[in-house]
């Protein structure tokens, strides 16, 4: 595990961060690479997780930002942050799987919360995590975010967002109150 020198610093993600973000979501959900951490789901999607095309979409939707979290002169962490009304989503979340466990999560989340508050002034941060991600889901429940048994379709047959594996998959929505 790799000791980080010095404290993340967070900013907006631009045009030009677009290969190196779709390198780092890459690496922390597939493939071997993604093994090296905890929030691999190599097991249950193969196939992209994806794609320059969407992660540029999120840095032009004008409702929508992708905050990239450098360290030691590189990307290593990212979240989409969208406004949607009175509460915020929370997603395409990574962080390299070489820094998975040592804190680095929980820094960029409560950085996340704390923009979205102060930007937007929404009460609530959503999210969706596929279903049978136990382990995941309870690490958001640690952070506050509770299940709310609110169920949306997995898009199987589109393989932008991987090839599953099993076919049981669907997303629950985790919601937190933002205080």
């Amino acid at each position: 595990m790799e000791t980080p020198a010095a404290g993340p610093t967070f900013r907006d993600a631009t045009d030009a961060d677009v290969d190196a973000l779709v390198a780092l979501i890459e690496s922390a959900y597939r493939g071997d690479s993604s093994r090296a951490g905890w929030t691999t789901e190599a097991d249950i999607l193969q196939g992209r997780r994806t794609d320059p095309e969407g992660v540029l979409e999120v840095i032009k939707s004008p409702d929508s930002r992708l905050l990239a979290v450098e360290q030691d002169g590189r990307i290593v962490a990212c979240c989409q942050l969208e406004h949607r009304g009175d509460h915020a989503y929370f997603g395409m979340f990574a962080v390299s799987p070489t820094l998975q466990g040592a804190g680095l999560g929980k820094t960029v989340m409560a950085e996340a919360e704390r923009r979205v508050r102060e930007a937007w002034g929404v009460t609530e941060m959503h999210m969706t995590v596929i279903s049978v991600r136990d382990d995941l889901i309870a690490w958001y429940e640690r952070r506050g975010y509770r299940r709310t048994g609110k169920m949306s379709p997995f898009p199987y047959g589109d393989e932008r967002f991987g090839i599953p594996q099993r076919d049981d998959l669907q997303f629950e929505l985790l919601v937190k109150k933002l205080g």
